[in-house]
């Protein structure tokens, strides 16, 4: 299984790759730049082919990829030689405008967003199945006693439906965090439905400063009736099944399944368990084999609903919407990044990423094919967007670092000393060195707590 999360997710991380530094290989023919390498992965190549001027090849390390263009790297040669410029040759990277050259460096993040987009346009015009749950909710103040939420503080009762959160409508409950989360400090008016009466609540959000996302301390409620059993778990044995509704653990009522979670984190190893089975109350013993109950084996209902396919006009405006909604919260992360959020938690390495692709598809895979395949293009369209939006950071070396050195050399009207540009590019070099030891050190942590 591991195996086939690394496989899946190198599989996923190359795929970006591959059209982000297609992007760059297209737009540099375009404009006149010569191509002499266009690779996956790093590293010596196991395997290549000369086509043409280019050279096409496969990295020894399935991770990261590079489109190496004619004279890219002359300006070292410049100044090395105490050059005042490079000597422009038609075909180089530096033989070329500046203008066409922030045309070559934009294009990788440019296709890694039409990649995105195109991936959205396709899922929301085959139409997909979701699995979320319901729009009532469970205060976690009534889980953790004693911790008061801004949910406590704006008037929230467990029972209460979210109907809609900043002005859009929540059926469900991911709609309620995905307007939450990206709201993390801002006063948030939230329409409740309490019992059939309907009155507008004000909720700030706190900033979860593990995840960098919004929460105002909700559970989503769950009808306490499983669904489906693993027959090795502790409730397969004590004679459960599917289909029972659970009314009591140790004499304390539970409505839900939160209710049911702290009432068995409250009794002993041993719980006695009342439930109804074909309308008829029933009773057992409970023994957890895991202090924490994760040996349980039960799955609880969930909301399933169908998106009806779209036509080939209306998917595409969907998948920019979906494109362009994914990009602002992205940039609006970066923010976070500087408000004192657990930067371990919030910046993944390649590891880590691979790790994630390959674990979201397999997981859609145990569903079924076409939820696996849907699982894992949503989330590298994700990926996808992160990339652009990182590599369109204005750092030395990165391609945003890059465009902003050209566009000074556009006003300048003169081309940039190669002194310059070596000291912009070691300390970009620095600076991405230093991030990528950082990303990866969270990655062992991350793969360490799984």
């Amino acid at each position: 299984m591991i195996l086939t999360k690394i496989a899946l997710g190198l599989l996923g991380l190359g795929i970006i790759v591959f059209v982000h530094e297609l992007g760059h290989f297209l737009a540099a023919r375009l404009v006149g730049i010569d191509v002499e390498a266009f690779s996956i992965g790093w590293g010596n190549p196991i395997i290549k082919k000369k086509i043409g001027s280019v050279e096409y090849r496969l990295g020894m390390f399935p991770v990261g990829g590079y489109c190496k263009m004619r004279g890219e790297r002359e300006f070292q040669e410049a100044w090395e030689n105490n050059a005042k410029g490079v000597e422009p040759v038609k075909g180089t990277f530096f033989g070329t405008s500046p203008a066409r050259r922030i045309v070559a460096c934009l294009s990788g993040p440019l296709f890694n967003l039409i990649f995105a987009v195109v991936v959205f346009s396709f899922i929301w015009g085959m139409g997909f199945e979701v699995k979320t749950l319901d729009n009532k909710i469970v205060l976690a103040s009534e889980f953790n006693t004693g911790v008061k939420y801004p949910a406590d503080e704006a008037g929230f009762r467990t029972g209460d439906r979210i109907i809609a959160v900043n002005g859009n409508s929540t059926r469900y409950y991911h709609e309620v965090q995905e307007n939450i989360a990206i709201n993390a400090d801002r006063l948030l008016p939230v329409v409740v439905d309490r019992y059939g009466e309907t009155f507008t609540l004000h909720v700030r959000p706190e900033l979860d400063k593990s995840t960098g996302a919004g929460r105002i301390g909700v559970y989503f409620w769950t009808d306490p009736v499983i669904e489906a059993i693993n027959p090795d778990g502790d409730a397969a044995i004590a004679g459960l099944l599917p289909g029972d509704r659970i009314i009591s653990i140790n004499d304390i009522t539970v409505n839900n399944t939160i209710d049911f979670i702290k009432a068995l984190e409250n009794s002993s190893a041993i719980a006695t368990v009342v439930y109804i089975r074909d309308g008829f109350e029933r009773k057992t013993e409970l023994v957890s084999t895991k202090p924490d109950g994760s040996g349980l084996g039960i799955a609880w209902p969930r909301v399933t609903y169908q998106t009806p396919p779209l036509s080939p006009p209306a998917a595409l405006i969907k998948g920019a919407s979906e494109g362009w909604k994914t990009l602002t919260i992205s940039l609006k992360s970066l923010a976070l990044l500087f408000k004192g959020i657990e930067l371990t938690e919030a910046v993944s390495g390649p590891v880590r990423i691979t790790y994630m692709v390959g674990d979201i598809a397999t997981e859609g895979f145990g569903q079924s094919f076409s939820t696996g395949l849907r699982s894992m293009a949503e989330f590298l369209a994700l990926i996808s967007i992160a990339l652009c939006v990182m590599n369109m950071l204005p750092l030395p070396i990165l391609d945003g670092g890059l465009i902003i050195m050209f566009l000074v050399e556009i006003i300048r009207r003169k081309p940039i000393h190669p002194r310059a540009i070596r000291i912009f590019q070691t300390i970009g070099g620095v600076l991405i060195f230093a991030l990528m030891i950082f990303a990866l050190f969270g990655d062992i942590l991350y793969l360490a707590r799984r």
